[in-house]
């Protein structure tokens, strides 16, 4: 009996406990401990086994956890660093579900902090006179249900990390997955000042000014409130689909790719490549893990991938842009390429430039790299990667030129 594929399945422990299909991505494991960055930032568009992949790290590292059995024969158990499994106090959070309106993502926001602080609720035990009013103070402010900004929950992060460390005698390790929903939706919502602040400082307070932190990794869509998080803070790596580290652990590679469809007796054929592969992550070529997995599933070469909340930000970002911008738009749906300036390393809605917003369509899985003109300048050649992302285009297409997706099918051909 084939094992069943692992479809919405972000859990390793789930993933590996119920015997689903799986690939092992555990090296990156091995890359996260031996770089010894205090901060790596990776991004990568949605559907491309990025939470998977964080709570893989998590649990690994959690100290309250025995991990012997899901990490059983995987690839980091044969070297070193297998004897750095569950030795440390670990946080996992994740923003995912941090969307809606500004009541929405705040209570969204405040349930994962509750959660975090129910699991950990040990560590409170033996708090002194300076720190049980700091605590009830956090907890005021995560039970408030008529909370209209982050307020008063700066330190909640930061606390925990602390006691964390004072708990079990070893700094902490802390993962965040989707960091930057919040930010994402709260732009395109309209209420981005009320919670940039709050939640800038909750972050900088945890990754920057804490001294409870042994290593963190954060993933999101992009880099988003540079000035108030990142800013300064020593040996920051920050990881984007053009740059090798990391490459070939988000997404699968065309050997992954082949391995997971002969399992389930389908072929890569030219068809499936053509719908599915084009995205190169630096050096890597590497295909939709999402779409790779329903095609399995269902046996229909259809897409798959469909990505509402950075499609809201695209189709936002695009209104009211210059000439420089529409020119080079027609150049890449008349063409499918285009050479331009890139800048991955900022938020579009921060630093509104044609160059951020070319960075945004390129960290969202819109567009890929096909060549490297200069990095040093940000020059690059870009390409609508496959045909599936090809049908998001003319959706994206038709809402920017205003006319129907009927009249697109020349241009796209």
């Amino acid at each position: 009996m084939k094992k069943a594929i692992p479809i919405g399945v972000s859990d390793y422990e789930r993933l590996r406990k119920e015997d689903y299909y799986f690939v092992d991505k555990s090296m990156m494991i091995q890359e996260f401990l031996r770089r010894k960055s205090i901060v790596t930032l990776i991004t990568r568009p949605r559907r491309f086994g990025k939470t998977i992949n964080m709570s893989m790290m998590a649990e690994f590292f959690d100290v309250t956890k025995d991990a012997k059995e899901i990490f059983k024969d995987t690839a980091i158990m044969d070297t070193e660093y297998a004897a750095e499994m569950n030795q440390y106090p670990t946080i996992f959070l994740s923003f995912a579900n941090a969307k809606g309106s500004r009541r929405s993502v705040i209570q969204n926001i405040q349930q994962v902090f509750l959660e975090l602080y129910q699991k950990h609720q040990q560590v409170f035990a033996d708090l002194d006179e300076y720190e049980r009013p700091v605590l009830q103070l956090i907890k005021n402010n995560l039970f408030a249900l008529d909370k209209q900004d982050l307020d008063g929950l700066e330190s909640a992060l930061a606390f925990l990390m602390k006691q964390l460390e004072k708990h079990h005698g070893k700094k902490v390790m802390v993962f965040i997955d989707e960091y930057d929903t919040p930010f994402i939706e709260a732009h395109v919502n309209g209420f981005y000042e009320e919670i940039r602040g709050g939640l800038s400082s909750l972050l900088h307070n945890a990754l920057k000014a804490s001294t409870s932190l042994q290593y963190a990794m954060l993933t999101g869509i992009q880099r988003v409130a540079k000035e108030n998080i990142f800013s300064d803070l020593n040996n920051l790596v920050v990881c984007t689909v053009k740059d090798q580290e990391y490459a070939q652990y988000f997404g699968f590679t065309e050997a992954e790719t082949k391995a997971a469809l002969e399992y389930y007796g389908l072929k890569l054929d030219e068809e499936v490549k053509a719908m599915y592969d084009g995205y190169h992550f630096g050096k890597e070529e590497i295909y939709n893990p999402w779409s790779i997995l329903n095609y399995a599933s269902r046996e229909v070469l259809e897409p798959y991938w469909v990505n509402t909340s950075s499609n809201k930000m695209i189709r936002k970002a695009m209104k009211g842009r210059d000439q420089a911008f529409a020119r080079g738009y027609e150049e890449l749906i008349e063409k499918g390429k285009l050479e331009t300036l890139v800048r991955m390393e900022t938020s579009f809605f921060e630093v509104s430039s044609t160059e951020s917003l070319w960075g945004l369509f390129v960290n969202a899985g819109y567009l890929t790299i096909e060549k490297v003109i200069s990095a040093r300048d940000g020059r690059y050649v870009l390409r609508i990667p496959n045909e599936e992302v090809q049908q998001e285009f003319r959706d994206l297409t038709a809402s920017y030129l205003n006319v129907s997706e009927s009249n697109l099918s020349a241009m796209f051909n």
